[in-house]
């Protein structure tokens, strides 16, 4: 198992401790930041952790900050993740039950760090549900199959702009005669 972890400046703290307790678990951290409390913007540190379990580089990932909100936001900008703020363990056993909340977001100004430890072992430990709730995330999953992304886009902007070199070309041709 590895778990990607992610911190701004408010969550560093809290995402150190957790990074220890995964380890003592044997399970392999890969951590993206923040290293201090020194203020920082939490897109620097969200959407690489988000990245890496979208790619597959991670299983799953935890992100840290104040109210949970930020990283909340920026994750679920990453195609394939499941983002999720959760503050205790019931909430973190049902984001992962429910909604297969593959990057929990641990808002550290409203939880106390020993509950912490809690909330990621529910949330580890659960299983997705699926009947139903299966069925609402697949219908997440062909929304989100509509997203074009930023190498599609620029690989479609490179097509026109051939198609339109060449149409110019053609009317030179067509002109002269």
């Amino acid at each position: 198992m590895r778990v990607a972890v992610g911190a701004d400046h408010r969550g560093v703290e809290i995402k150190n401790r957790i990074k220890e307790y995964l380890a003592g678990k044997g399970i392999e951290v890969v951590d993206f930041g923040t290293d201090t409390e020194e203020r920082c913007d939490y897109p620097d540190h969200g959407i690489p952790t988000a990245e890496a379990v979208a790619k597959g580089e991670a299983d799953l990932g935890i992100l840290f900050c104040g109210t949970g909100v930020g990283m909340s936001i920026v994750a679920n900008k990453v195609k394939g993740i499941r983002a999720g703020v959760v503050w205790n363990e019931e909430l973190a056993e049902l984001a992962r039950k429910h909604n297969d909340v593959n990057v929990l977001v641990i808002p550290t100004d409203y939880v106390e760090p020993e509950a912490v430890t809690k909330m990621v072992d529910k949330w580890m430990e659960t299983e997705p549900l699926g009947d139903v709730y299966a069925r609402r995330r697949e219908k997440v999953h062909q929304y989100e199959d509509n997203w074009v992304g930023k190498d599609e886009l620029e690989q479609a902007l490179k097509l026109a702009k051939k198609w339109e070199k060449e149409a110019r070309h053609w009317q030179a041709i067509a002109w002269r005669r």
